[in-house]
Parts: structure tokens; C-alpha cells; sequence
């Protein structure tokens, strides 16, 4: 993507999304790790609802982007599907996922908003996924495999 095509409006309103997910994420409680582990003890399922509101919303958004416009308005690609495999990255990727955001009670959007309500310790967390991150990235150029960029 180069600079030519990007809207100058870019960077704006990724900075504002962010800025809505995070508020969005603290209004609703789900910057708490406790929040979270009392939904994956079967608890509280307000984070149902938040994940049910936004992946409608997307849903939505997507549906009628792709329709009635032939590129995104901010970077002006075209719209393209991504094919991933269903493969034995995606399901060991996502048990070990599911195995750290079970331990933490957070997943790294809302990691990040946890911070910014003021829950320091989840630095620990952080530090830890950027680790998570680093180790998959160095293991698999040693091995010669993708690191899972595309």
C-alpha cells in the first residue's frame, strides 16, 4: 500500500477507532481480567454480548462496504477474501491462545484498555504475548517455515 492512495484521513480514524474500542472496552467491563474469567467460568456472559454487538456491527459494516464500493475508502484497496488453511498451526495457534487468555483473564485488544483504565500488572501480560510473539517468530525462522505473516 503506498502513501499516493491513502486517504490523509487514515491514520485519523484508525487513532479514533482505537480510541472507541478501548472506551467500549472499559464501558462494558471487559477490560477486567476478573470480567473475563467469570465468563469463561460460565458466570457472566455479558461478553457475549459485547462480541455478539461487534462482530454484528462489522458484519454489517463489511456487507454493505463491499457491496456498494469497489475499494476501501481509506486505502483504496481493492477489496479482497483472504483464504486461511484450516490447518495444525490454526488449531495448536488457538489452543495455546485459549490457554494463555484462560490463565491471564484478557486478550491482547483488551490487555492494552485494561492498561489505560489503570491495571498496571497486566504489563506482565503484555510483556508476556510480546515473548509469545518473538519465540513463534524466532522458532520458525529457524526452521525454515513462514511466520505466519500472509
Amino acid at each position: 500500500m503506498s502513501n499516493e492512495t491513502q486517504s490523509p484521513w487514515f491514520l485519523p480514524v484508525i487513532y479514533v477507532g482505537g480510541l472507541i474500542f478501548g472506551l467500549g472496552l472499559a464501558i462494558s467491563g471487559m477490560a477486567r481480567p476478573e470480567v473475563v474469567l467469570d465468563f469463561l467460568q460460565f458466570e457472566d456472559f455479558g461478553l457475549l454480548f459485547v462480541m455478539g454487538g461487534a462482530a454484528a456491527v462489522t458484519g454489517v459494516t463489511f456487507a454493505v462496504a463491499t457491496r456498494y464500493l469497489n475499494r476501501a475508502p481509506l486505502t483504496a484497496s481493492e477489496y479482497t477474501r483472504r483464504v486461511k488453511e484450516f490447518d495444525r498451526n490454526v488449531v495448536v495457534g488457538g489452543v495455546i491462545f485459549g490457554v494463555g487468555w484462560g490463565l491471564s483473564g484478557i486478550c491482547p485488544g483488551a490487555a492494552y484498555a485494561s492498561f489505560g483504565v489503570g491495571n498496571y500488572p497486566i504489563l506482565w501480560a503484555i510483556a508476556g504475548m510480546f515473548l509469545g510473539a518473538y519465540a513463534q517468530g524466532h522458532v520458525r525462522s529457524l526452521i525454515g517455515g513462514n511466520t505466519g505473516g500472509s
